[in-house]
């Protein structure tokens, strides 16, 4: 349960493991694409690369991207967060 509450601190929290981080950095950079002109950094892709082999990646980025557009469908139709079945 730490570890979920501790999400939206993940960078100074202890909870997480190297690759995780690299994971959480990765979807945070995909998901909020106009913080910056280079949405996703080099150094951000490199190190998700360094812990994850090419499968696992796309793998990763095909998730983030699913879930964005889920995010971005709910709030489109003005769907309520945690509004399951």
């Amino acid at each position: 349960d730490e570890r979920i509450f501790a999400l939206a601190a993940w960078r100074e929290t202890p909870y997480f493991t190297d690759a995780e981080r690299a994971a959480l950095a990765l979807a945070e950079a995909g998901t909020r694409l106009a913080d910056r002109p280079d949405a996703v950094p080099d150094d951000v892709w490199d190190e998700a690369a360094r812990h994850y082999d090419e499968k696992a990646l796309a793998a990763l980025v095909i998730q983030i991207a699913l879930i964005n557009a889920f995010n971005r469908l709910n709030a489109a139709t003005r769907q309520p967060v945690g509004a399951w079945g």
